[in-house]
């Protein structure tokens, strides 16, 4: 697995097409895919709000994480700056980041993409 992570439209998508034979075809948004359809997807984008929509549904993000099985995980950090006064989004903001320990673990290679540029922190080049 491959795990790319970093802000919000910073170019995470793009790499992953660029460097691994991604297509527009092969990325679920976790935002809007099927549960069924994550757990062995070549690509999925936005799986900080897959982590949220599970929680909507009372299920266990967690134990969700551990069962998939897919090529490339992209991911937006969430856990930097304000903490949230509403409970729901730090719990969201929690799990997000414990799922995200989860791929980073699971991942041979771990890349943070800023303003377009990776960074390997995790592993080498692919």
């Amino acid at each position: 697995m491959i795990m790319i992570t970093g802000g919000a439209f910073q170019g995470k998508r793009n790499f992953a097409k660029q460097n691994f034979g991604i297509t527009e075809n092969n990325i679920l948004d976790g935002g809007n895919c099927s549960f069924a359809e994550m757990v062995n997807a070549r690509c999925i984008t936005h799986y900080e709000l897959a982590v949220r929509r599970l929680l909507k549904e009372n299920k266990d993000p967690i134990e969700f994480t551990e069962c998939l099985n897919c090529e490339v995980v992209i991911m937006n950090e969430i856990g930097c700056g304000i903490i949230p006064l509403d409970k729901s989004e730090r719990e969201w903001r929690e799990m997000t980041g414990r799922a995200g320990c989860i791929l980073a673990d699971r991942a041979e290679t771990v890349y943070r993409v800023c303003c377009g540029i990776p960074t390997i922190i995790k592993g080498e080049k692919v």
